[in-house]
């Protein structure tokens, strides 16, 4: 089982913070740290954030969300195996032809430790502000999906589509593998039929870890539709009781999950605080180490 921290530049956004979250991650035998991304915040937003009973964004719209890929470069020149992880991108705000070479440029630079999570997007507000088109959101992001590959794949790459077109490119340098894993994150029907056509990884919603069964039955029926076998796409998932009952049962659980499917677990950063850095330790020795 693999284990991620998430949260890490939302909770760390200071530099300082930031390397020492880092450093005890990979001392501990975290796999894995995940950023989150919003470009922007508005003031006075009416759409319904999904994950939260409230509707509302952890923080405020002062809180300090840093640019994902920004912070993911900076840890992982401070790391040497530690995993770089968007949870999630919000890709169809991006340019999917800048966000191509920005991405190979960061594997390269990390020797091959980027991976990027996406999602659709659910914040109207954030969309306009940016004078992005949130009706066919979904849409584009399997268009960019397919874009950015054969950037990453080819030389003299050629995609016709309906929202981007390029003709004879050549974008360098290449992934170190000619490819980035792509995670698709988000709870709905079209998001799990999105992981199974063009996902390496699938990150339910994290509200979801509880009842995962209809989800990823969905998931592998889509699959097996597809022609795909279901150990081609990796799943990931929260499990909160590792930070309330870090004991036996914590361990029983961790078998739990993986039996169903789940390859890397999520642990919420700010459940290790105040004392960051002593509970990341600690919970290397009395989890990761013991679920090896």
């Amino acid at each position: 089982m693999k284990f991620s921290l998430h949260f890490g530049n939302l909770i760390c956004p200071d530099p300082t913070e930031a390397k020492k979250l880092a450093i005890a991650a990979e001392t501990a035998g975290f796999e894995s740290v995940i950023a989150v991304e919003h470009v922007v915040i508005p003031s006075n937003y009416s759409t319904k954030y999904p994950y939260s009973k409230t509707g509302r964004l952890p923080g405020n719209e002062k809180t300090d969300w840093p640019d994902p890929l920004a912070w993911l470069t900076f840890i992982g020149a401070v790391t040497r195996k530690l995993k770089l992880i968007t949870g999630v991108l919000v890709l169809p705000q991006r340019n999917p032809v800048i966000l191509a070479k920005h991405l190979a440029t960061i594997d390269r630079l990390t020797s091959g430790r980027i991976e990027l999570g996406i999602g659709v997007g659910w914040l109207i507000e954030e969309f306009n502000a940016l004078n992005v088109q949130f009706r066919n959101r979904g849409e584009r992001t399997d268009e960019y999906i397919q874009a950015m590959r054969k950037l990453w794949r080819e030389d003299a790459a050629t995609f016709k589509g309906k929202f981007i077109n390029f003709d004879s490119v050549n974008c360098n340098p290449k992934p170190i593998g000619k490819n980035l894993p792509i995670i698709i994150g988000g709870h709905s029907a079209r998001a799990v039929t999105r992981a199974a056509e063009f996902g390496d990884g699938f990150f339910p919603a994290t509200g979801m870890q509880n009842d995962l069964e209809p989800i990823l039955s969905l998931l592998w029926e889509k699959m097996y539709e597809i022609g795909r076998e279901p150990d081609e796409i990796e799943i990931m998932t929260g499990c909160p009781e590792l930070l309330t009952n870090p004991s036996e049962e914590a361990l029983k659980e961790i078998k739990n999950k993986h039996e169903q499917g789940i390859q890397r677990l999520v642990v919420p950063l700010d459940g290790l605080l105040p004392e960051m850095e002593t509970n990341i330790l600690r919970f290397g020795e009395q989890i990761i180490n013991k679920a090896e």
